[in-house]
């Protein structure tokens, strides 16, 4: 389970839509306790790709999100990203490229309404997990 405070929800979906066409990307610090992860901070990152099919994060900015998260105490708890004309689920380029069990990986889409879905990747197979908007 990942728990977004409502305002971090919603600048995620305002993202998504601002950088429409392009698929956007970032990261998501935060707590885990009791096998729930909550949401701190969000990491708005270039979409080096400048794609509307596929992101990829800028290395440099990445690195940076991951220092301050560990100068805050908290630490990388979701990978997020856009599908600007596509369901919120895992595109197969989205299951080879997941790199971390541990973490929640949310997908917003814009095919219709905005909506933000979570999964757990494990293998290259990804299942649901719950959001919880505080």
């Amino acid at each position: 389970m990942i728990k977004i405070p409502e305002q971090i929800y919603q600048r995620l979906i305002e993202y998504a839509e601002n950088g429409a066409p392009e698929e956007v990307c970032g990261l998501i610090g935060g707590t885990k306790a009791d096998g729930a992860k909550e949401a701190r901070e969000i990491y708005f990152l270039e979409n080096a790709a400048h794609s509307a099919a596929r992101f990829s994060m800028n290395p440099a900015e990445q690195f940076a999100a991951i220092r301050d998260m560990r100068e805050k105490g908290i630490s990388p708890i979701a990978c997020f990203h856009s599908h600007p004309k596509s369901e919120a689920k895992p595109s197969a380029e989205d299951l080879r490229l997941a790199y971390d069990e541990e973490i929640c990986y949310l997908i917003i889409s814009l095919k219709t309404k905005p909506v933000i879905k979570a999964f757990r990747i494990t293998d290259k197979i990804a299942s649901d997990e719950d959001i919880t908007v505080l």
